[in-house]
C-alpha cells in the first residue's frame, strides 16, 4: 500500500482530498488572487501612493511605504481567502445534496469534515501567500530572510478568520448574512487594522479598539513589529476557539 493510499484511510484526509480534485479543476483562476492582485495593489500602493507619502515624511514608518504595506497587504489577502473559503462553500456543502451531507452518510463524523476543510484551508492559504511572496520579494517589498516568518504569520491569520467563519456558515441559512458579515465586519477590518496606515494615527478610542482585531495582530506578526509572542497566542487562540466552536455546529447540523 502506498503512503498516499495509508494517507487517504484518515477520513479527514479524503475529505481534503475531495476539496483538492475540486481545486484541480479551477486553480488557473487563483492566479488572479494569489499573483496578479497583490502585483497590481504593490504596483498602486506602493510606487504610486508610496512616493507621495515617502516624499513628504515617512520616518515614521521607519522605513518607505511599500515596506509598511507590503505585510498589511499580505495579512489581509490570507484573512480575505480564509473568509472566502470557508463562507460560501461551508454554507453550500451543508445543504441538502451538498458535500458534506454526502461525507456524513459514510463512516465519516462531522469532525473528519470540519477537519479535512480546514486542512484544504491552511494548504491554500500556504500556496496564495507564496505566491504573495514572490511578488513582494521581487519587487523589494520584503527581505527574503523574513519571508518564511512573513509566511507562517500569514497562513496563521487566514485560519483564525477560516475557522470561526466556518463555525457560523454552516448555521446560516441564507447568504445574505455572509454576504452582511463581509461587508460590516471583513472590509471594516480590511481598512482600520494597520493594513495601509499605522493604527496609532487612529482617534485613541477606535486605537484600543483595533488592539482586539485579528488582523491587527496578524499585520503586527508579519511586520515582526511588537510581541510575537502576544500576537501568536491571539492567532492561536481563536483558530482554537473557532475550531472548538465548529466541531459543535458541524454536529449539530450534519446530524439533524
Amino acid at each position: 500500500m502506498s503512503a498516499a493510499d495509508s494517507l487517504l484511510r484518515v477520513p479527514a484526509a479524503r475529505e481534503a482530498a475531495y476539496w483538492w480534485h475540486l481545486y484541480r479543476r479551477t486553480w488557473r483562476g487563483t492566479i488572479v488572487i494569489s499573483v496578479a492582485n497583490p502585483l497590481l495593489f504593490v504596483v498602486a500602493m506602493g510606487f504610486g501612493l508610496g512616493q507621495l507619502v515617502d516624499a513628504r515624511d515617512s520616518t515614521y514608518l521607519q522605513g518607505s511605504y511599500l515596506g509598511f504595506v507590503a505585510p498589511g497587504l499580505l495579512a489581509a489577502s490570507a484573512m480575505q481567502l480564509g473568509f472566502i473559503n470557508s463562507a460560501g462553500p461551508v454554507f453550500q456543502s451543508a445543504r441538502v445534496g451538498g458535500n458534506y451531507r454526502a461525507a456524513v452518510t459514510t463512516p465519516m463524523e462531522p469532525t473528519d469534515v470540519l477537519t479535512g476543510h480546514l486542512l484544504f484551508n491552511a494548504f491554500r492559504l500556504l500556496t496564495a501567500s507564496i505566491g504573495i511572496l514572490v511578488v513582494l520579494v521581487g519587487f523589494g517589498a520584503t527581505e527574503l530572510k523574513d519571508a518564511p516568518g512573513s509566511l507562517l504569520a500569514a497562513v496563521l491569520t487566514g485560519l483564525a478568520f477560516a475557522a470561526p467563519v466556518a463555525a457560523f456558515a454552516i448555521t446560516v441559512e441564507r447568504p445574505a448574512k455572509l454576504s452582511a458579515l463581509f461587508r460590516f465586519v471583513i472590509m471594516p477590518l480590511y481598512m482600520f487594522s494597520g493594513t495601509f496606515f499605522p493604527a496609532e494615527q487612529l482617534p485613541d478610542w477606535l486605537e484600543r479598539l483595533v488592539w482586539v482585531s485579528p488582523l491587527w495582530h496578524g499585520t503586527e506578526l508579519c511586520r515582526g513589529s511588537g510581541s510575537t509572542a502576544i500576537h501568536l497566542l491571539v492567532l492561536l487562540t481563536l483558530i482554537a476557539v473557532g475550531y472548538l466552536a465548529a466541531r459543535r455546529t458541524y454536529t449539530r447540523r450534519l446530524t439533524a
